[in-house]
């Protein structure tokens, strides 16, 4: 067969290392093991891995098939059974009885036909699916089951990437549909970044699995969204081995540098933050330290007029730090003193003015006999008295 071109990303010399490695573990590994009765064909995967999650329109729950160049499972030159689900519901129009005429007169390599209600009710067990999952080497069913048969076959048909390749039973080219997944691996595009394609068998030579590969790369770049833009890494691998490297993207310097910036904005606004913070703590204390001295009774203020100039002159000296303080302080005790001191020669003089008026009246009036009301004898007995 002619030989695909080599894939711009991937070169066929890496392929044929990585493939001649595992052929190597292969054997080795074999020569530990016990020997047994038949001799297992194991599978070659690639293993495909994305920059991106695709999204909802490209990952979907029908596989995309990639065509090989040397099919997977012939069932016409080797032993492989295949596996067919049709639809026995009443809208459906379709028998059992009619499809078994179909592929005998049509030839299609189909071993087992199920019908969707005995899979519903003698494939319930666990067991049971596993049989039937282990028994088969690829299925088929109607493209109208599809939806419905996840939750019937269980996770052991996904573990082992037998999901039922959709067939429509309504044309009548079954054998071509059949034929073409036969011979392609098949891109489960998932919700993931991660999938795998089977695109090789241990059975085949090895120029064969190589010119598998290459297609497989070629065809796979030409489905994923960007295309080699999309793809971070391929690798190969069989099922126990590790997984050898064929292809790895260069990192995106651009986001690198741009995530960079990023971090280093945002550590630049947290440390203005802080200092914001630590300013704002010492304004709030300086206000504090003004707003004690603006609020002072005068209660206080009369209290302090009341003290001696030595104890004045003792909380200067505890104020010399505080001068303005301090001087406000003494002005106010000054005026205090000087106020209160006229105020008491005022009412001196007063008191005095009144003594000289009611000593002149005593004087005019000693003849006149005062009144017998306790009032007026009060004040004249405490003016004899002081006049003695």
């Amino acid at each position: 067969m002619t030989t695909p071109p080599a894939p711009s990303g991937v070169s066929p010399k890496t392929i044929e290392r990585a493939i001649g490695a595992l052929l190597k573990w292969r054997a080795a590994k074999s020569e530990t093991q016990k020997p047994q009765l038949l001799e297992s064909d194991e599978f070659v995967y690639l293993i495909l891995t994305l920059k991106k999650i695709p999204q909802k329109g490209v990952s979907r729950v029908n596989p995309y098939k990639v065509s090989l160049p040397n099919p997977l499972i012939n069932p016409q030159n080797d032993n492989s059974e295949l596996c067919l689900i049709i639809d026995d519901r009443p809208k459906s129009g379709l028998t059992k009885d009619a499809a078994q005429k179909k592929i005998q007169n049509d030839n299609i390599p189909i071993s087992k036909i199920i019908k969707l209600s005995k899979l519903k009710t003698d494939y319930r067990p666990f067991e049971a699916k596993r049989k039937l999952c282990d028994s088969y080497d690829m299925f088929f069913a109607d493209r109208r089951v599809i939806p419905l048969l996840p939750k019937m076959l269980g996770k052991q048909f996904f573990k082992k990437k037998k999901i039922p390749v959709a067939v429509d039973l309504k044309h009548k080219n079954w054998k071509e549909q059949i034929d073409k997944a036969c011979g392609s691996g098949l891109l489960f595009l998932s919700t993931g970044t991660c999938s795998v394609v089977k695109v090789g068998r241990v059975s085949m030579g090895k120029e064969e699995m190589v010119n598998n590969v290459v297609a497989a790369i070629n065809e796979i770049a030409e489905i994923v969204p960007r295309k080699w833009g999309g793809i971070r890494s391929l690798h190969l691998k069989l099922l126990e081995s590790l997984a050898l490297p064929l292809y790895e993207a260069l990192p995106d310097f651009k986001l690198k540098i741009e995530g960079v910036r990023e971090e280093k904005k945002e550590e630049e606004t947290e440390k203005e933050t802080v200092k914001e913070e630590k300013v704002g703590k010492k304004k709030g204390r300086i206000h504090e330290i003004r707003y004690l001295d603006d609020i002072v009774n005068d209660d206080e203020i009369e209290l302090k007029s009341d003290d001696s100039d030595e104890d004045i002159a003792s909380d200067n000296e505890d104020n010399e730090g505080e001068k303005g303080i301090g001087e406000l302080d003494v002005k106010k005790r000054k005026k205090g003193d000087k106020g209160k001191v006229e105020k008491r020669a005022k009412a001196k003089k007063e008191d005095g003015v009144k003594e000289r008026k009611k000593v002149k009246k005593i004087k005019n009036e000693d003849s006149v006999t005062p009144k017998k009301g306790k009032k007026d004898q009060l004040p004249l007995k405490k003016m004899k008295a002081k006049l003695k």
